[in-house]
């Protein structure tokens, strides 16, 4: 389970490097007078957020897919009634 999580992790972690590559890209097109300072912020604002986006997203999957909700889940009426 822990593979498949990091897997996952690893190829999103890539995917918010690369938005936020693109964030900066826009950020430097739009205005040619920002700082170094404004650049490394929105990459660093951007690329955490769709980090823990994603972490966030792949432990609600592997948590669906491992089974451990369905324990979680109270019973019900039909089940119950069985």
């Amino acid at each position: 389970m822990m593979r498949r999580f990091w897997r996952t992790f690893r190829l999103l972690a890539l995917l918010s490097m690369v938005i936020a590559a693109i964030a900066v890209l826009l950020v430097v097109r739009g205005d040619p007078g920002v700082h170094v300072h404004m650049m490394i912020a929105t990459a660093l604002g951007v690329g955490l957020s769709v980090l823990l986006g994603s972490a966030l997203m792949t432990l609600a999957f592997l948590s669906s897919s491992s089974g451990h909700d369905q324990q979680a889940a109270p019973k019900s009426r039909e089940e119950e009634a069985e």
